[in-house]
């Protein structure tokens, strides 16, 4: 059985040198870099509160990560000589961990995007918490925000 996130749509939260989107666990960064970029000329730092993204010298994007990230397990590819690739490990990997931009003060989601990821990460959530059903093409409404409802466990 595909992940959650191979069979359903996640948001994109579009910028002016590309998109990022996240699923409960990561975060994703696609940056379009002119074609025939070459890795040497990118330099990425990231660290567990910051990110630097410099392509042939000039930079696209820096500042401080909505929320930290494990920057010891982070990753990015150059494909096609055309886009890079970053993937962030969120630090706090819960549906209600739902980031409302890439940086603190840059890049934000519209409410509707927002509200929409906010969704798909619900729903991600519920595949994680029930693996026999298939919850790729399903909608929510009601109490999605922050992850969900919280329910109780009692032993009465």
């Amino acid at each position: 059985m595909a992940n959650f996130d191979e069979k359903s749509e996640i948001i994109p939260c579009n910028t002016p040198w590309g998109k990022w989107l996240q699923t409960v666990e990561d975060v994703f960064v696609e940056v379009l870099v002119p074609e025939g970029t070459k890795c040497k000329e990118i330099s990425i730092n990231i660290q567990t509160k910051t990110i630097k993204v410099v392509v042939s010298g000039k930079e696209l994007f820096s500042g401080d990560l909505y929320k930290a990230v494990h920057a010891d397990e982070a990753v990015w590819t150059l494909e096609d000589k055309k886009l890079i690739r970053i993937c962030l490990p969120k630090v706090h990997s819960t549906a209600g961990n739902c980031w409302k931009s890439l940086l603190k003060s840059q890049y934000e989601a519209d409410p509707s995007t927002f509200d929409q990821m906010e969704q798909k990460l619900t729903l991600e959530k519920f595949q994680n918490e029930n693996p026999g059903f298939d919850f790729s093409g399903a909608s929510i409404t009601g109490n999605y925000h922050d992850g969900g409802p919280k329910l109780s466990h009692s032993n009465s």
